[in-house]
């Protein structure tokens, strides 16, 4: 399981990445930067201008190595991995609790409960760390609020829309209380309100990046316990949409994903000048400031955590494999429920 900690993050524009031996190669400006071997991978991610072999691409899809491409600023484009490996008894029995609105229902129930409850913990981390300079109130009564929303989740009559209607109201709750957590006091870290695709400040380009890098190392994890990362229950059906996913990491983001963009701005590990905007208004990531978040994500990876349903310590890195094989077990049988990530 190990391996699946290390993601190799290319983002040098104009690499060249090549088989040698057992190794991946990386090549600058016709100047060899490095070797990895290929055993200690679970993933390659380029960014922008970054090329492989073809002979590279068949040796990372005979190890199990997925290869995904985003833009120089993150966005996802494309994914190459080898043959489909796990169980086909598995993958029958995931789709066929997908064609069931009530096994749908509950298992997006499980995943909501993971997120709200984890949205709730960071507000009221915050309340306490800093409820003495007038956001206690405002990060209290949107705990409160959350509370209410994570009661009414679990009753199991409520259909996806329902819940998703739920979800809904404590996003919106969540991030309007989100520019309470911002405490760097720089005006450029200002949030608003959540907005993508393009993200139009520097909190939300950093949300959208971070969730970008999580949703990959999910996807390899699903991918590895067997189980079709398309296929979901909270996010249905779409074409190129990776929406196992997207449930899967639900549980993470506030937790892992907004508490590290957090510690990036509060600590002032990146700076407003780490941004670019365009004349679209879109805001993108420089290269520097790219390289520090994913030096900041893979540290973050490596903290060691005790797991509340196995009471095992292990790595962050590993929490998205451990929980997709309890997915896994869930849907065989072996658990009577899924119980998602929520830290004690």
């Amino acid at each position: 399981m190990k391996k699946h900690l290390n993601t190799l993050f290319v983002t040098t524009q104009g690499s060249y990445l090549a088989k040698d031996g057992e190794c991946v190669l990386i090549r600058v400006e016709r100047e060899d930067k490095a070797r990895i071997p290929i055993h200690t991978l679970g993933g390659v991610v380029c960014f922008g201008q970054v090329s492989l072999s073809p002979q590279l691409m068949a040796h990372c899809a005979e190890h199990g190595v997925g290869v995904s491409f985003l833009s120089e600023n993150g966005r996802f484009l494309a994914r190459v991995h080898g043959p489909v490996s796990g169980n086909v008894l598995l993958r029958r029995e995931q789709y066929r609790w997908a064609d069931d609105p009530a096994r749908s229902a509950a298992v997006a129930r499980f995943v909501l409960t993971g997120k709200l409850a984890n949205s709730r913990r960071v507000v009221l981390r915050a309340a306490r760390d800093h409820g003495g300079d007038g956001r206690g109130e405002r990060l209290r009564y949107t705990a409160a609020r959350l509370a209410d929303c994570l009661e009414r989740l679990q009753d199991e009559r409520l259909a996806l829309d329902e819940l998703r209607g739920i979800e809904g109201e404590a996003g919106n709750l969540y991030f309007g209380a989100f520019d309470h957590l911002v405490t760097s006091g720089e005006e450029a870290f200002r949030f608003a309100g959540r907005n993508r695709r393009p993200p139009l400040d520097p909190v939300n380009c950093l949300l959208s990046f971070v969730y970008t890098l999580l949703v990959h190392d999910v996807r390899s994890a699903l991918e590895c316990v067997g189980l079709d990362p398309a296929v979901g229950y909270l996010h249905r059906d779409r074409p190129g949409r990776p929406s196992l996913a997207l449930d899967l990491m639900e549980e993470f983001r506030p937790v892992f994903a907004d508490r590290l963009v957090l510690s990036l701005v509060n600590l002032g590990q990146v700076k407003p000048r780490g941004f670019r905007k365009l004349e679209s208004g879109a805001v993108l990531l420089e290269d520097e400031a790219r390289k520090e978040v994913i030096v900041a994500y893979q540290k973050r990876k490596q903290e060691v955590v005790e797991h509340p349903f196995l009471k095992e310590k292990m790595p962050v890195g590993l929490l998205w494999h451990t929980q997709a094989l309890l997915l896994a077990r869930h849907l065989r049988g072996d658990l009577d429920g899924y119980p998602p990530y929520i830290p004690r």
